[in-house]
């Protein structure tokens, strides 16, 4: 990211979800700043809640060099549900960094001596171009003024953008079709071999049937998930569906060194990559951006990875795991899931109801 920003002549964009002052994000802000001073035109989005840890003054000195940034939804108990949870980074509309890690310390190190397991990519030609346009939509609406909000959660929050080089995306909450889940369910209709390594995994009923109806035909259904994860109530829903999916034949794999925040899918000969969890904030509230690439070679890299990482990992034995699981933990696992799929999506309906009136 800091060579990308190095290098840049005319704009970098900057979009994160969780941005800390220290480790990364102060690198990082050094570069912007650098930038800013060379001329270059310097934005920055970062989400209000999901970097609750800054504060305007640690962003004064890029304002002193010309610089901009904007909190996304700024704090309001209106409205506090509804978040930016997307990872980009554009530099001269030539280069794009799009991925699943935040800036703060935890970030740093290979996931597995230290630091968590995360994923980007990074992007050229004008899949870069479009994203730009995405993150001014974004910065536009980062105020959150009730009308233009109203009209951008009907329309572009939600739509996909068919490059050359891979479809875009863009996912966020509101009325109208959902991208991301209308691809992934497209692509598991007819699947052969999945595999999904994912930090955050409470899928729909239809996504679970899915993966469930591709065990059940012969075909491989392998899931990644976290044994450590910074989010216990996420893990504890994410285990309620263990037992019903491994009946159906798909293996279910934990990792071990370190926390897992990676959002990879790869399904044949499909790949997607980008800030989305296959969870029903991802998928039903937040803002998100993934990339969908139609392409064997990008397929099979991403496969590599997601073997790597199965090295790492202890897989869940059916058998065992219905002996041993107790009442109690059944009964923790039963509360997140309705925390997080109930709960959480009734107060984020509610709001964006309210916000539409405005």
């Amino acid at each position: 990211m800091c060579r990308a920003i190095d290098t840049a002549r005319q704009s970098v964009r900057l979009e994160m979800y969780i941005y800390h002052p220290q480790g990364p994000g102060a690198v990082v802000r050094e570069a912007l700043v650098s930038a800013a001073r060379r001329g270059v035109t310097v934005k920055v989005l970062v989400d209000a809640i999901g970097s609750d840890q800054l504060d305007d003054p640690f962003w004064s000195p890029l304002v002193g060099a010309g610089g901009a940034y904007r909190w996304f939804n700024p704090f309001h108990l209106r409205r506090v549900a509804i978040r930016n949870h997307r990872k980009l980074l554009v530099c001269d509309e030539r280069l794009a960094i799009v991925g699943g890690f935040n800036l703060m310390p935890e970030i740093e190190g290979d996931g597995l001596a230290r630091g968590w397991r995360d994923l980007a990519i990074e992007l050229e030609g004008s899949l870069a171009g479009e994203l730009a346009v995405s993150f001014d939509e974004m910065f536009v609406l980062a105020d959150f003024r009730h009308g233009r909000f109203a009209r951008f959660s009907r329309n572009r929050a939600r739509h996909a953008s068919t490059m050359p080089q891979a479809e875009l995306l863009f996912s966020g909450p509101g009325r109208g079709r959902h991208p991301i889940k209308a691809a992934l369910h497209r692509d598991l209709a007819r699947a052969r071999d999945v595999g999904i390594a994912m930090a955050y995994f409470v899928p729909t009923w239809r996504i679970r049937r899915l993966l469930a109806r591709v065990a059940r035909r012969g075909g491989r259904v392998r899931l990644l998930l976290p044994a450590r994860s910074d989010v216990a109530l996420a893990q504890l829903a994410s285990r309620r569906s263990y037992a019903g999916l491994m009946r159906a034949g798909v293996e279910i794999h934990e990792f071990q060194p370190q926390v897992l925040h990676s959002k990879l899918i790869v399904v044949d000969d499909v790949t997607y990559v980008g800030s989305a969890n296959l969870d029903h904030r991802s998928l039903h509230i937040n803002y998100e951006l993934m990339l969908r690439f139609s392409d064997p070679t990008m397929a099979r890299e991403a496969r590599e990875r997601f073997e790597l990482d199965l090295t790492h990992s202890a897989r869940i034995d059916p058998r065992a795991w219905r002996r041993t699981r107790t009442f109690w933990e059944k009964l923790k696992e039963q509360w997140a899931w309705t925390v997080l799929v109930h709960w959480d999506a009734t107060l984020a309906r509610w709001q964006l109801k309210r916000l539409g009136k405005g």
